[in-house]
């Protein structure tokens, strides 16, 4: 990971809290009176962690109060890049790859939504950032995902086509089970009972699935064109992810939020905006809000986040996205509350943490 640098900027020895922690707050020119509101709503509920590029280049991480407010860098390190930052489930540590950048070459690029969780070596570190320890090699635990209890881990080798649940004190593994298809993107859910993750199943391309821990069963959750799943934190019977829908708006289609069910009877439109893709989504602990990025482009990393309440969707952005709106005639046009940052998924806890 290069050298890393702990919450604080030290200089000459002294703390200079003012250098660290940024009182930058999501007013963005334009936003309405709905957007204004649900900001303040957030702005006291936790922190969030993201990655983004800094002057130097690289991705660090960020941690921000899940308006934009307060914002500060945790890695600082121009030689690495830190990605795929995650709380654990009580809110005391955080997991995260990083990768040397002499590393990340055009032939071996690494960053990007589809190879992230392979590259670089895992990192757990307190949720501040701090006393940040490897767990490996370069590429050891692919795709790491928290169980409930924080005490392990499930890891994604796409190319043996197998899940493994690693005890994390240990590195003892304590299961092994077919992959199902899933081929990035695996997370646990909040109960420990399913695993979820981007699939290639049954002759169909880029779908969401869930895995039963206790059968090992798959369940298909979508329609193809779809990734970045997660959870919602606080209902292990409910599914974010992303979808792109070819011919909605252009040829190609623009990627919108959706949410299933994990028994694959159900999924609903969270959000749509013409003109933007929107990926790498979570939810607040409580599932009264969601978070995500919103890239111009498919193959953009970084982008600018935004936050909706769960309460007001479905949302289509603009008004007048009449392709998507013939689909969903019932949706609202908002509030979307647009953050001052750009970030690369993003996730929220309620843990509070040391703002020093």
């Amino acid at each position: 990971m290069g050298s890393f640098r702990s919450l604080c900027c030290i200089s000459v020895g002294i703390v200079l809290l003012a250098s660290c922690a940024i009182p930058v707050f999501a007013q963005s020119p334009g936003a309405d009176a709905g957007a204004n509101v649900l900001a303040s709503e957030v702005a006291s509920r936790g922190w969030i962690v993201f990655s983004t590029k800094t002057g130097q280049g690289d991705y660090d991480l960020f941690l921000a109060r899940p308006d934009g407010s307060f914002r500060r860098n945790l890695t600082q390190t121009p030689g690495a890049n830190e990605f795929g930052g995650r709380f654990s489930p009580d809110g005391k540590r955080m997991l995260y790859r990083s990768q040397a950048r002499d590393r990340a070459i055009a032939a071996d690029p690494g960053l990007n939504h589809d190879l992230w969780g392979t590259k670089g070596a895992l990192i757990i570190a307190k949720a501040d950032g701090s006393d940040p320890q490897p767990q490996g090699n370069e590429g050891a635990y692919p795709w790491a995902s928290w169980s409930p209890d924080g005490n392990e881990i499930a890891c994604l080798y796409k190319r043996e086509g197998k899940i493994r649940i690693f005890d994390l004190g240990t590195k003892r593994l304590i299961r092994e089970l077919p992959s199902r298809g899933v081929f990035q993107q695996l997370f646990w859910s909040p109960d420990g009972k399913r695993l979820c993750g981007t699939a290639n199943f049954n002759g169909q391309d880029w779908n969401i699935v869930s895995i039963d821990l206790a059968t090992g069963r798959e369940t298909l959750l979508s329609r193809s064109q779809n990734c970045t799943p997660d959870w919602f934190q606080g209902d292990p019977g409910r599914v974010i992810y992303s979808s792109r829908v070819p011919g909605v708006a252009n040829e190609y289609g623009w990627t919108m939020l959706m949410q299933a069910t994990a028994d694959g009877k159900s999924r609903t439109l969270i959000c749509g905006e013409r003109g933007r893709h929107l990926y790498y989504a979570c939810t607040s602990p409580d599932d009264k809000y969601a978070i995500y990025s919103r890239p111009e482009t498919d193959d953009r990393l970084e982008a600018s986040m935004a936050i909706v309440r769960l309460a007001d969707t479905p949302i289509i952005v603009p008004d007048d996205y009449a392709e998507l709106r013939s689909l969903y005639p019932n949706a609202k046009n908002g509030p979307v509350l647009l953050l001052p940052q750009a970030g690369f998924e993003p996730h929220w806890t309620y843990a509070e943490i040391d703002a020093k």
